[in-house]
């Protein structure tokens, strides 16, 4: 070990090293592709915008609701009807954004609760982009804050 460090101290090491760091920083900044570099065979995703209404979600976000109360907070809390189902917004974004459903619903808890329900159902966003996928939150039950405050991220 004696010997390395009189070698790294005595030699030019550091200075390869420290010129090297130098003219990783220096390096210019990044360029879009031109048109040559993109690929244009393949164009993306073409989305249909065809998206189910809003109730057909509730039988998912109940079942995964569940799950995550029981599994991670240890929690028999579970949602056992809603009421007042109603969209807010279908492709509120740009038409190149994802389509996205945008719904709120009234749930009715097992603990005699009625808690406000905002979720999406999200053009292949299912496992492997398969399917709709849902993202939901429940007011006040945002336990680990992912759509905080007051499930505000949930909304378009």
């Amino acid at each position: 070990m004696r010997r390395f460090m009189k070698v790294f101290r005595s030699s030019s090491v550091p200075v390869a090293i420290a010129a090297c760091l130098g003219v990783l920083a220096c390096g210019g900044p990044a360029q879009a592709a031109n048109l040559l570099e993109k690929n244009f065979w393949l164009s993306g995703p073409r989305y249909d915008g065809d998206l189910p209404p809003c109730e057909s979600a509730l039988g998912e976000i109940s079942s995964r609701f569940a799950e995550k109360e029981s599994k991670f907070w240890n929690s028999d809390l579970q949602i056992t009807g809603y009421e007042k189902v109603r969209e807010l917004a279908y492709r509120p974004w740009p038409s190149d954004s994802i389509p996205r459903r945008f719904c709120t619903a009234h749930a009715l808890m097992n603990d005699g609760h009625v808690r406000q329900v905002h979720y999406s159902i999200i053009e292949d966003g299912g496992f492997a982009s398969y399917g709709s996928g849902v993202d939901f939150c429940v007011v006040g039950l945002d336990r680990d804050w992912a759509f905080n405050p007051a499930c505000k991220a949930a909304k378009p």
